[in-house]
């Protein structure tokens, strides 16, 4: 399949600008919408892409934006929810079971055929958390659509990279305080590097043999949160004392109280995610699968020492020598 236009719905996060860089280079036309066009500055540069105010949530909105396109990617995802309730909260419903739906129905009346999905590791609906239960729903409506058009879904572990949300944080609080409480130390993920993820979209969109199908996607190497805190510690040139609180009573309220932050580092609900490890068993890889180590990419933007080397690089080129 040649594309030449494609509308990236929750384009204007962390992996959606990867993916839009991606495509850019590949000379795809991308369409982003987003409530707030003037907070997408990096994005708007990028040759190729157009950012457009929309509400994707309104049925109407997201028909017309499908006109003319050829195919849709989906990575609107939340990781917390203030209304949290059985089975799962309110944001999370709009933004991982409702929108879904929506998107399903706006192709089906624009007659726009691919779609590749975001979901996550162990998504599902009888899941431990709110989040993994709700995005195991969206799944399970773009799964059900699939005799009537052309899916793809991924499923992450922890993505990592320049600007996540995830190494970033931490690194932020190891250098802030010299004692760090960390609840669910022992969790497993197995992170995965945000350019294989934004490849193995991209690709996918022009692949047939990826429709119909779901990969996990996980990086080369598995580790407990614990080890990526030591090692994120060990990057940014910190040694803080680590307390495991487990995942009892005092890791809950740690996470309880975390969560009335504006931008929460945790919440109780990450807590119940991490009771289920974040990681894969190899048979559902997407195809030629060579992920990147978390040890190659991690250091060019947390260590101190490396940072410093990249910036005298650039300086060199600029100068010429």
């Amino acid at each position: 399949m040649e594309l030449e236009n494609v509308l990236l719905i929750g384009g204007s996060g962390f992996v959606g600008g990867w993916i839009a860089s991606c495509l850019s280079e590949r000379g795809v036309r991308v369409t982003i919408p987003t409530r707030h066009r003037d907070n997408t500055k990096k994005l708007i540069m990028l040759p190729m892409v157009s950012m457009i105010e929309a509400n994707v949530h309104d049925s109407l909105t997201l028909a017309a934006l499908m006109q003319g396109q050829d195919a849709v990617i989906n990575l609107v995802g939340i990781l917390h929810d203030s209304d949290s309730r059985l089975p799962y909260g309110k944001g999370f419903a709009a933004a991982h079971s409702e929108l879904p739906g929506k998107i399903i129905a706006a192709m089906r009346q624009s007659g726009v055929r691919r779609l590749a999905h975001m979901s996550a590791l162990q998504a599902s609906i009888k899941g431990p958390s709110e989040y993994l239960r709700s995005k195991g729903e969206g799944e399970a409506l773009v799964r059900a659509a699939m005799p009537d058009l052309d899916i793809t879904i991924f499923r992450p572990s922890v993505i990592f990279g320049p600007d996540d949300a995830f190494l970033n944080m931490f690194a932020k609080l190891i250098r802030l305080f010299p004692i760090l409480p960390l609840g669910g130390g022992a969790a497993r993920f197995q992170p995965v590097y945000v350019g294989d993820v934004a490849r193995a979209f991209a690709d996918c969109l022009s692949d047939c043999s990826t429709v119909g199908q779901t990969y996990d996607l996980g990086g080369p190497e598995i580790y407990t949160l614990r080890e990526m805190v030591e090692y994120t510690a060990q990057l940014v040139g910190k040694s803080p004392r680590i307390i495991d609180l487990g995942t009892g009573g005092w890791a809950y309220l740690q996470a309880g109280l975390l969560w009335l932050l504006p931008n929460p580092p945790l919440s109780p609900d990450n807590l119940r995610s991490m009771e289920v490890d974040s990681v894969t068993d190899g048979s559902h890889d997407y195809p030629g699968w060579q992920p990147t180590a978390l040890e190659a990419i991690a250091p060019t933007y947390l260590s101190a020492t490396e940072m410093t080397q990249i910036r005298l690089d650039r300086f060199r080129y600029r100068a010429g020598r």
